[in-house]
């Protein structure tokens, strides 16, 4: 059966979170290293030097690895309470697209893989990215559209191709690619390979402006020309990196959900706060129903994605692979979230439009989450047809 109250384990790890995001994180918020692309690299470091202090750092990563070795529904509480501050994240080494890059380090990697780039990736000595989005006609929402092309030169793959909104590219240490290994007949060859970002044959074309800077270094545009990768830098198994993918994001998807649901929380508590204190037409705004509804309407979809977050980590607790309950977490909650930091908006009126609070911080952010790992479209079709192939009940 799932437990919706914390255990006192549980309460033990959030209160620490708590307190560390509202001491030390919180007040960065506005430091000057917090620029349009996102958080610069001084800043992170000296964010994942004040978690690992407090013993913080890298909770999902295994202990071998110097995490410590949370189970999905200990993340979710944890995450909850670091997206509470957009810096949160960054700060306790959980963010995107570290976080689902440490996971699937941990799944795939071989021993010396996980040695050279998951050991300083989890202590922070580095950060990392990860490039399968192309530009239009290439892979989207669409993956099967992969252009990036791999051939085989004696005992090295050449990798040519073009990829963007690869966030973390700059500054990044190393970047897991996804191209397609033409000689491999199964599942189009798509494999993964592991690549310093230092490598000759990388290029960062640009950094993309984007509407949201939540992700340290923000979003770039790469090419690959005639990048040469040595054979024993594949990830996995040559024309296994789709099946590889679907490691990396059913699960961060969810931990995407975790850390924006904090976020919210953190819009609605100022929505709250201000609806007590801001008066018009002879009493507190909040007691008017216009916005007094707005607020019920943020607690119940709160409430909602909690829930369907703690259920998701439950099924990937139990070892189930929940790869339809992500995608329908991800849908819900990205949608009813943006409602909450829209309505948040709302109710601050002419300060909800302004950088004086960061709920027009937040609400931005959380509207690009609609968009990245799937669109709620494509996850509306995968769910469809899924619906369509076991009927009306769900079971075969």
């Amino acid at each position: 059966m799932i437990e919706f109250s914390l255990e006192p384990r549980e309460l033990e790890l959030k209160e620490p979170v708590d307190t560390f995001i509202r001491d030390q994180v919180i007040p960065l918020e506005n430091d000057p290293r917090l620029g349009p692309h996102g958080p610069g690299d001084d800043l992170r470091c000296k964010l994942n030097g004040r978690a690992m202090a407090v013993g913080l750092l890298a909770p999902h990563a295994s202990e071998r690895w110097g995490g410590l070795g949370l189970s999905h529904r200990e993340r979710a509480i944890v995450f909850e309470a670091a997206g509470y501050s957009t810096l949160g994240p960054l700060a306790l080494n959980c963010a995107a697209p570290d976080e689902g890059n440490m996971h699937l380090l941990e799944v795939v990697a071989n021993e010396d893989q996980k040695e050279r780039w998951l050991k300083p990736l989890v202590s922070g000595e580095i950060r990392s990215c990860f490039a399968m989005t192309e530009p239009p006609p290439g892979a989207g929402a669409d993956p099967s559209l992969l252009r990036t092309t791999a051939r085989r030169d004696g005992n090295h793959f050449v990798i040519d191709g073009c990829k963007w909104l690869i966030t973390g590219a700059e500054g990044a240490g190393f970047v897991i690619i996804m191209a397609r290994f033409e000689e491999h007949g199964s599942n189009g060859g798509a494999t993964m390979f592991l690549v310093d970002m230092d490598t000759p044959g990388i290029h960062i074309q640009r950094t993309i402006d984007t509407m949201d800077r939540s992700f340290a270094s923000g979003h770039a545009e790469l090419v690959f020309k005639d990048l040469r990768v040595p054979a024993d830098q594949v990830l996995g198994e040559v024309g296994e990196g789709f099946k590889y993918a679907q490691v990396r994001l059913a699960p961060a998807r969810l931990t995407h959900c975790m850390r924006w649901l904090g976020a919210a929380r953190r819009a609605h508590d100022i929505a709250v706060d201000y609806a007590r204190r801001r008066e018009a037409f002879g009493r507190p705004i909040g007691e008017h129903e216009g916005i007094g509804f707005m607020l019920a309407d943020n607690e119940m979809d709160l409430h909602q994605c909690r829930l369907m977050i703690w259920h998701t980590a439950w099924l990937l607790d139990q070892g189930q692979p929940a790869r339809h309950e992500s995608s329908m977490a991800k849908v819900l909650c990205s949608e009813a979230l943006f409602r909450v930091a829209d309505r948040c908006v709302q109710i601050l009126g002419g300060m909800g439009v302004t950088h004086d609070t960061i709920v027009a911080h937040i609400f931005l952010g959380i509207r690009s989450f609609r968009i990245y790992d799937g669109p709620s479209e494509v996850h509306r079709w995968a769910i469809a047809r899924r619906v369509l192939k076991l009927g009306k009940s769900g079971v075969k």
